[in-house]
């Protein structure tokens, strides 16, 4: 159950607090729908007391983010919630089209500012701040936002790139334990309070993916190294090698188990912090190896034991100061740690060298106790700042992308909150200071500049009253006097500083300021300064030497000397620094101070801010002690009034967080008027570009105006309603369009809308094209196919018709040649024939049909005999007459000749004579390339048409 805790007042601020509690009892009777309110704009009537019923009645049912205009309220539930931050649920928020209308999450700022770095309106560097008390969240915010920007940045389009990302991703994420284990520590108001700032950039190339970071830092409180108020402890890091150390590291940086030093009180607490495995892991990872590691834990063991080492007051102020008992043990093992020389170390503490006259005689004075616990705590507080430097610088190399790889950056600002302790020094002096900058740029930014925006833009605006801090930050840096000016005045005044002196100063010189407050019951010298926040006491005692922060030059030499590998590097001998003599005091340069520095780091931090388009996480702590299920109405009330948040919802409710210049807003929404018939063809215009000299500025803004309000009738189309019943919460004025979210919106949908019909007249038409195109194609390939197959036929045929050619000329050669051989070979043959005839009794001659028969069979006996071997062609009777035809056989009767083919006997007898054995008759092979093959060759087929193979194999009878 919600516990309420309630203060006690008197007078009419208890009469007021028991009003207040009687209308919260009231209200929260009936609870039910009040904590389904996501946006505190919504709340009816916005005073601080309804604000503050809908956050409890939110915290009571375990939803902690709260809308409040263009700020999202963040209350520190105290207890680990882990399905509010999973990786699933950063998915649903990232892949939402629309993550405003999702329930209120530091996800949808993420969110928010991933897309408008995306944007094509004005693609501008983000900003996050995140502001709140100590205790309110802040580092958790911080980190669960790096988380995100990790998951959603990094879509790798590669297995390569994907591995990238990955690796950049860890980088980032492991920077978070290394920084808050030695920037981090706990105080009374935070278990994890950030004792620095930083400002973490995100760098993201053109297709918004995170390419590396980079991480500034600002003024870390190294002071608490040697001095811890009550109840609060040193930095993580010295706890966690404490009890995280193996038995051997233990043995190794001499840390025994139950050791007590006096710069690590409270060591009996334990806290989730306190993980040295998952430190060491991610310097691991950082690339810090494992010797480096030791050495750096080695270094802060050193310093532990340098805090053991005490002096006691001297008798004769000529000589040092001797040690306390046991402190000699405690110097022998720091400087043994250190690896410094111990008696050089002892000389150094106590003895303090002077440089004084003309010729820079140096002078050598033992120093007083307090001197040397002064001299103790700088050297501890010099390693420690220069170690704490050296692991940004290290993560910086490690994770930061080069500058040509990043376009864009989304930055995180995590500032210490706003404190206020029993004792207040320059450390919260600064912090307050840094705080109240912050608050002015919100001021400046959203609740002020965004009034006289309107009102300069001619919009019908009532001015919303809103508590302005600029008062106090005149007090604290403004210009002549200031208490900055004051602190710096005295460290620059060669005399001993009083604290009762600056104190009179400061009151005399800023007397006139409604901040500065009076302190007259406190017995030691302060004054107040009131905050945004609330009043804080300063005390004034040890505020100057805190400011000059000096460190004598023996020290660095002192530990320029160590054969530590670390110490070397992060403090290199300087050969050029012996040689050079000291400058005079007329000649010196002005030293800076601790303010002097915090202050223009800071200048530069608002620059950056001022440059990007920031975002706003307000985190509020609900109770003090840290305790879940608790809710401190009068805590909650006094925040939300330091922060002006009711004033921040007015302005959001009433105004338009929207702001796009006329040619941004026409270049992304001119396409809108398509949607209009008439206006597409508004004879409005731009002037044209050979008239642009005629062209006045009067003119031209009468033409955007015309065009402006062509896209703005277009909303009530877009929007589905009457203009009349749907007013359009837009006003154009002057130089910007002013409109709301849900314009904005609508707008967005519009012009999808209208992209999505150019896009499909573009596919059509497209489509139409590829078709044409791929049906002229064909057609050509069909004709192209055509001509080609009617070419090869052509040539096919010429190359078939000059082969035919050829045989024709080789075979009538040939046969003419065989021809004469043939009548040659026969002529001896017709000689006897015809004398047998004529010496025949019974002979007569024959008549013309036979003779010319005859010499027909002469002549074409080649091709009988051919025809007589061949496998086709003439069988039977007409093969055998074909042979007697052929062959000049004497007439008579045909029955008494038997003549076997090649078929019949395997062979033919020659005509000339009867050969013993078997004979070739072999001709010249044929020119033509295929002459001699027969395409489809038989096996009892005499291949070739010059080729003539007789073998005699018995002889026939004639």
């Amino acid at each position: 159950m919600l516990q309420q805790v309630n203060g006690h007042s008197s007078g009419s601020d208890a009469h007021g607090g028991e009003s207040l509690r009687e209308d919260l009892q009231e209200f929260l009777g009936g609870e039910a729908p009040l904590h389904q309110l996501d946006d505190l704009t919504k709340v009816n009537p916005v005073t601080l007391e309804t604000v503050l019923r809908c956050l409890q009645a939110r915290y009571t049912a375990d939803t902690f983010y709260t809308n409040a205009g263009c700020t999202l309220v963040a209350l520190n539930p105290f207890k680990p919630i882990p399905q509010l931050y999973s990786p699933e649920l950063m998915q649903e928020y990232h892949a939402a089209p629309q993550p405003q209308k999702l329930k209120p999450h530091i996800f949808t700022v993420g969110e928010q500012t991933y897309r408008s770095v995306k944007s094509l309106i004005e693609p501008v560097n983000q900003s996050v701040v995140v502001s709140g008390e100590s205790g309110a969240g802040k580092t958790w915010t911080s980190r669960c936002l790096m988380k995100f920007y990790a998951v959603v940045a990094a879509s790798p389009t590669s297995w390569e790139n994907h591995k990238i990302a990955e690796r950049i991703e860890q980088r980032i994420l492991n920077s978070n334990p290394v920084m808050e284990a030695f920037g981090n520590a706990c105080t009374l108001r935070n278990n994890n309070s950030s004792r620095f700032g930083k400002f973490i950039q995100l760098q993201l190339n053109r297709a918004q993916q995170m390419t590396g970071a980079a991480v500034q830092t600002y003024l870390l409180e190294k002071t608490r190294v040697a001095c811890q108020a009550s109840s609060e402890r040193n930095f993580h890091i010295f706890y966690q090698i404490c009890k995280g150390a193996s038995a051997d590291e233990r043995l190794q940086w001499h840390l025994p188990e139950g050791a007590a030093f006096s710069w690590l009180p409270n060591p009996e607490r334990t806290l989730e912090e306190d993980c040295f495995e998952v430190t060491r892991e991610a310097m691991l990872l950082l690339g810090i190896d494992a010797p480096t590691q030791n050495n750096i834990f080695q270094a802060l063991a050193g310093l532990l034991h340098l805090g053991n080492t005490r002096f006691a007051d001297s008798e004769d102020e000529a000589q040092p100061c001797p040690l306390m008992d046991g402190a000699e043990c405690s110097v022998r093992t720091s400087a043994s740690l250190l690896r410094l020389p111990e008696d050089p170390l002892l000389e150094t503490l106590r003895i303090r060298t002077i440089r004084a006259g003309r010729r820079q005689q140096v002078f050598r004075k033992p120093c007083s106790r307090a001197e040397c616990d002064t001299r103790r705590d700088c050297l501890a507080k010099l390693v420690y700042a220069r170690l704490f430097d050296w692991l940004v610088s290290v993560i910086n190399s490690s994770i930061c992308a080069d500058p040509d790889s990043w376009t864009t950056f989304i930055g995180l600002l995590d500032v210490y909150g706003f404190e206020s302790f029993p004792t207040n020094s320059l450390e919260q002096l600064c912090i307050n200071y840094a705080n109240e900058k912050l608050q002015q740029h919100f001021v400046a930014h959203y609740l002020r500049a965004q009034q006289e925006e309107y009102t300069a833009e001619g919009l019908e605006w009532s001015t919303v009253s809103y508590q302005d801090n600029q008062t106090c930050l005149d007090l604290i840096e403004g210009s002549p006097i200031s208490i900055c000016s004051l602190i710096n005045e005295e460290c620059r005044l060669n005399r001993p500083s009083s604290a009762a002196q600056l104190q009179t100063r400061i009151e005399s010189s800023l007397a006139g300021s409604p901040c500065l407050g009076h302190s007259k019951l406190s017995r030691e010298p302060s004054f107040i300064v009131v905050h945004y926040a609330g009043s804080v006491r300063y005390h004034t005692a040890g505020l100057v030497e805190k400011n000059k922060d000096p460190i004598p030059p023996e020290l660095t030499r002192l530990l320029q000397q160590s054969q530590d590998p670390l110490l070397k590097v992060l403090f290199p001998a300087d050969p050029e620094e012996k040689s050079q003599e000291e400058p005079s005091g007329q000649s010196r340069a002005p030293v800076l101070t601790v303010v002097s520095k915090f202050k223009a780091s800071l200048e530069q931090l608002l620059q950056v801010l001022h440059s990007t388009t920031p975002h706003y996480i307000r985190c509020i702590k609900p109770n003090s002690q840290g305790r879940a299920q608790m809710f401190h109405q009068e805590e909650v009330l006094s925040q939300l009034e330091a922060c002006g948040l009711v004033e921040t919802i007015h302005i959001s409710a009433a105004g338009f967080p929207i702001r796009v210049s006329h040619r941004n807003f026409l270049e992304r929404y001119e396409l809108l008027r398509r949607l209009c018939p008439g206006a597409a063809a508004s004879p409005h215009g731009p002037p044209p570009d050979e008239g642009r000299s005629e062209w006045s500025p009067h003119s031209e803004q009468a033409t955007l105006q015309a065009l402006l309000q062509d896209i703005l009738h277009t909303l009530p189309a877009l929007a589905r309603a009457p203009a009349e019943a749907t007013p359009a919460p837009v006003h154009c004025g002057r130089t910007k369009v002013f409109m709301t979210d849900s314009t904005l919106e609508l707008l967005e949908r519009g012009r999808a809308q209208v992209l999505e019909q150019c896009a499909r007249c573009i596919q059509g038409g497209w489509r139409r094209h590829r078709g044409r195109k791929q049906e002229r194609q064909r057609r050509a390939a069909v004709l192209i196919q055509a001509a080609v197959r009617s070419w090869l036929t052509r040539k096919h045929i010429q190359r078939l018709h000059a082969a035919a050619t050829v045989i024709k000329r080789a075979w009538q050669e040939w046969r003419i040649r065989m021809a004469f051989l043939a009548s040659e070979e026969l002529d001896g043959v017709e000689e006897q024939h015809s004398s047998q005839v004529t010496c025949s009794p019974s002979s007569f001659p024959l008549p013309q049909a036979q003779t010319r028969l005859l010499g027909a069979v002469t002549r074409f006996w080649p091709l009988g005999l051919v025809l007589a071997n061949a496998a086709v062609g003439a069988c039977g009777f007409r093969r055998k007459l074909v042979v007697f035809a052929c062959l000049p056989l004497p007439v008579g009767s045909l029955s008494s000749y038997t003549v076997q083919t090649a078929q019949e006997q395997a062979g033919v007898t020659s005509i000339r004579a009867l050969p013993q054995g078997s004979i070739k008759f072999h001709c010249r092979k044929s020119p033509l390339r295929y002459a001699d093959i027969c395409p489809e060759p038989s096996p009892d087929t005499v291949t070739g048409f010059n080729q003539i193979l007789l073998e005699r194999h018995r002889l026939g009878h004639v």
